[in-house]
């Protein structure tokens, strides 16, 4: 029987789905701007700085590019964190039985693309890395599976939506413990400070998103301040915001409602854009060469799908999980495939894993085409074995 899809993941897949065709057509333009004879404009387009005073107590004057990783990734951050709460409540991550399965796959799939990276680059600048290829870009994997239309099955929409969002948990994990600038406890504890506040007004029974949104920007200020990335700050206001029953009423669901089509449509395209304008020099091919790259790669195309699937074999064997209705094994592994496209999450944790430009620059061309290669052979497994199964395979 076919898994029926509530209508907020429909809403959640229709979205990632157009998104992820934004995201590619933003991407390439980038590049060929960055490649042009308007490169250098474009280039100083970003790096422009921009900010505000309010007396002499607060003083903010950051980069375009910098606003935009640090505060509206907040926002992106924000809907992740929403979308967890929702599965864990109530969508599939919500019944041990239906959660074990993605949740167990998506363990694997940061463990052994993390490794490989690390085995590369053990010893080397460039072992501070590790986590770049750990984490599933939603939009884009779900974009490719939107290609496919009705000859990939629901469930497998699912797993894969399931997967890409642990994988973020996974990532905002990593990015709080081991990517900390200057350190301050003070401005930790006053940020971690409002989020007890909030979780107070929570279980108080506050419903106004107004009590929740304004001290949720002072935490971003606080935690920004701290040195641990003030993007953390969206996750932990996601926790805070009353779920409740999670219906139209909801808090949670009217804030995820609302964010839904600006993040998709205006935060990350404009992160793409600000964020992947590569300029290829001359020499740019032998950038790939370098163990950092290798280890990208090595990490998205091989990585991912081998950590998925073997940890998806392992749990099944085991009897911790089943195969959802209608999936087959080559779909996991077409799953699998996908789940290597890193992009937005991978280049983010780039950005804040380097310094020096030259490497982040070789390490976002690694990102792209890895996550293309690996998007390119999920889609052709998928498409072939999907119409082969339609045809009494399986």
């Amino acid at each position: 029987m076919q898994t029926k899809l509530t209508k907020l993941f429909v809403e959640f897949f229709e979205s990632e789905k157009a998104s992820g065709i934004l995201l590619i057509f933003c991407t390439v333009a980038s590049i060929i701007i960055a490649n042009s004879s308007f490169g250098k404009d474009y280039s100083a387009f970003w790096h422009a700085k921009a900010g505000f005073a309010i007396g002499d107590a607060l003083y903010l004057k950051y980069s375009l590019e910098h606003w935009i990783n640090d505060g509206l990734m907040a926002i992106f951050f924000l809907l992740i964190g929403l979308e967890i709460e929702r599965e864990l409540y109530v969508g599939e991550l919500s019944s041990l039985k239906n959660a074990s399965l993605p949740i167990i796959a998506a363990i694997g799939g940061m463990i052994v693309p993390t490794l490989l990276h690390f085995l590369f680059n053990r010893g080397t600048e460039t072992a501070s890395g590790a986590a770049i290829p750990m984490a599933t870009d939603i939009a884009f994997a779900l974009g490719v599976v939107a290609l496919l239309g009705q000859r990939v099955p629901a469930s497998i929409r699912i797993f894969l939506a399931s997967l890409a969002i642990i994988d973020d948990l996974g990532a905002v994990l990593v990015i709080a413990l081991f990517y900390v600038g200057d350190f301050s406890l003070l401005y930790l504890i006053l940020a971690l400070g409002i989020f007890a506040g909030l979780l107070i007004l929570n279980r108080l029974g506050v419903n106004g998103l107004s009590f929740y949104l304004i001290p949720g920007c002072i935490m971003w200020y606080f935690m920004l301040r701290s040195g641990v990335h003030a993007t953390i700050a969206g996750v932990l206001l996601a926790f805070a915001v009353p779920f409740r029953l999670g219906d139209h009423e909801s808090p949670s669901y009217k804030l995820q409602h609302f964010l839904h089509k600006p993040v998709a449509f205006i935060i990350v395209p404009l992160f793409v854009l600000a964020n992947t304008g590569i300029v290829l020099t001359g020499n740019w091919l032998d950038g790939l060469a370098t163990l950092n790259c290798l280890g990208i790669f090595a990490g998205l195309f091989v990585g991912k799908p081998l950590g998925i699937v073997l940890f998806s074999f392992l749990a099944i064997q085991a009897g911790l999980s089943r195969l959802p209705g209608n999936v087959l094994w080559r779909h996991i592994i077409g799953a699998g495939f996908l789940g290597g496209i890193g992009f937005t999450m991978s280049i983010f944790i780039t950005l804040l894993a380097f310094a020096n430009p030259e490497v982040v620059q070789s390490s976002k061309i690694g990102i792209l085409l890895s996550s293309l290669l690996a998007g390119a052979v999920g889609f052709l497994i998928l498409n072939r074995r999907s119409s082969t199964a339609t045809h009494g395979d399986g």
